[in-house]
């Protein structure tokens, strides 16, 4: 009988160790979790923060780049369109994920009235003209491409008022910026604001470039 008690006593005993065991290690296990788990939530703090110190830089990036973008344009409208008070302001927000910048281009009336809206809705092609050939060399800048715009026929849409102004911006252009601009036009006031300026003609022998202006 006592035999019997000291068995059933061991094989308890047995037991136990196992569950004493078998408890200590869900118990390492837990705390493990829990280490695990506090380590990732310092984890995606830190990705919080990381993410919104990005952030920033970007909001910051895209206001400086773009608020320079306003001056650039504005500063061009106005050398163009001396007699008019031209501006540029942008809209900036966030769409599916990504900031996009709208352009809305400003007129102030001599009685004070102010018209605004998309260039090439509310403005016609002189204005967006102006702008175009502007945002054409940011992005070469920007990129870091070779300095150089093509513009071929590009300013039927200018009022002969304006004509010696642009060729005028073209050439300030030129020199601010150390930008190259070659210019297929018919109009002889873009000419005359040229550095070099070349007529193509015809030849037997092919098209042949007489120099007929520039300063």
């Amino acid at each position: 009988m006592m035999e019997s008690t000291a068995q059933t006593a061991t094989s308890l005993r047995s037991r136990l160790d196992r569950v004493v065991g078998r408890r200590d290690e869900v118990v390492r296990r837990v705390e493990g979790c829990q280490t695990a788990i506090a380590e990732l939530n310092n984890e995606e703090h830190l990705c919080q923060l990381v993410a919104e110190l990005f952030r920033q830089l970007i909001d910051s990036e895209v206001n400086e780049g773009v608020q320079a973008v306003e001056s650039l344009l504005t500063e061009g409208l106005s050398a163009v369109f001396s007699d008019q008070q031209i501006s540029v302001r942008s809209e900036v927000g966030v769409s599916r994920g990504k900031v996009s910048v709208d352009l809305i281009t400003t007129q102030k009336q001599a009685d004070g009235t102010v018209s605004e809206g998309a260039t090439i809705d509310a403005f016609g092609g002189a204005v967006t003209t102006v702008q175009s050939v502007l945002l054409r060399l940011i992005v070469v800048m920007r990129r870091g491409l070779r300095p150089v715009l093509l513009l071929d026929e590009s300013l039927p849409a200018f009022d002969a008022n304006y004509v010696d102004a642009m060729g005028k911006f073209l050439r300030l252009l030129c020199e601010r910026m150390g930008v190259d601009i070659l210019l297929v036009t018919h109009n002889p006031a873009l000419v005359e604001a040229s550095h070099k300026a070349y007529r193509i003609r015809r030849t037997p022998k092919g098209a042949k470039f007489d120099l007929v202006g520039g300063k």
